[in-house]
Parts: structure tokens; sequence; C-alpha cells
């Protein structure tokens, strides 16, 4: 059985790196005493930055997840302070003006492509940022965002049924199973 502490670092590595607020993962996410308010607008926004980076294809996307609930549960339970604030100004900033900037429109006014093309352009800059960051500099918004966008998705019951292979009851442990390039992963 895979304890929380194993279950975390999992994620981290897809991630490809460390997941924010991984502590108050840990200790129960009460991080923080203060709460940020998400509106249907909000909660809608994200689902749709959350279908950009992980849309219905074959299999299901994160919309049908409904990551951008997980994503408001996680942010106002499990970060603390200066990561909510940093999730929500970043929120703003991608909907309007890093939107604007980029494609010269709002994020919910941009087509796929263009919805694409951005968070590609943003994902580029929070990896760099993230390379040439201090400790104690802020995390990058984006990295937050597609953060919970992933671990929101493969740990819900349509990501881990739908998308990964799914063994309600596992049998022994196949240290050297066979695996052929394309075949899902296991949840």
């Amino acid at each position: 059985m895979m304890n929380r502490r194993e279950a975390l670092s999992r994620v981290a590595i897809i991630v490809g790196g460390t997941v924010i607020g991984a502590e108050a993962f840990l200790t129960g996410c009460k991080a923080s005493t203060k709460t940020v308010t998400f509106s249907k607008e909000d909660i809608a926004f994200l689902n749709e930055v959350a279908e950009t980076i992980l849309p219905a294809t074959d299999t299901p996307g994160a919309k049908d997840a409904k990551v951008g609930e997980f994503m408001a549960v996680m942010v106002n339970d499990c970060y603390e302070e200066k990561d909510q604030q940093i999730f929500m100004e970043g929120m703003k900033a991608l909907q309007f003006k890093d939107a604007k900037a980029k494609i010269g429109k709002a994020f919910m006014e941009a087509s796929p492509a263009e919805r694409h093309d951005l968070l590609v352009a943003i994902d580029t800059e929070a990896k760099e940022y993230v390379k040439n960051k201090k400790e104690e500099d802020p995390s990058h918004y984006f990295s937050l965002i597609k953060q919970l966008t992933l671990t929101g998705f493969f740990t819900s019951e349509v990501g881990a049924t739908k998308v990964l292979r799914y063994v309600p009851v596992p049998g022994r442990f196949d240290g050297d199973a066979p695996y052929k390039k394309g075949e899902k992963a296991w949840a």
C-alpha cells in the first residue's frame, strides 16, 4: 500500500518537479486560515485552462474530471496565504493581461489553438523562471495551475479509470512487467 509521501513523490515526478504546497498535502490540508472566493466564472475559466492543458481526445479531458472545482478546493484548503494570492493574481493575469499581451484578446475569447499557443508560451516562461528562481522567490502562477491540473485530473475517478489502467484490487507485485510503447500507465 502506498503512503501519502510516496504518492506525492510520484505526482511530483509526473509534474516534473516539486509540488507547491506539498507540506500542506502531508499535514492534512489546512495551510491558511484565509479563504479566497471562486465565482462560477472563475471555476469555468479554470476548467477551460485545464482542458487546454489536458484536452479530451479519445479519452476524457480535464473538464470531465471537474478540475476547476478541484483547484478551488485545493487553493482554499491546502495553500498558504502567499500561494493563494499568487494563484488568484495569476489567474486574473492569465485571463486578461497575459492573454491580451500575447494573443490580443482575453483567454475566454480565444480559439482553442490560440489558447494552446498562449499556454505553451507561458509554460516556457514559467520553466525559465523556475530554472533561475532563488529559494525565497515566489512560485510562478502557471506552475501552480499546471500542477493542480495534473494532480486533479490523474487523481480523479475519470483520470484514474478512463485514462490510466485501473485495477480495483491489484494482484501481486511484478517489478519486471513487459512494457510496450504507447501503453497506458497504471493508476
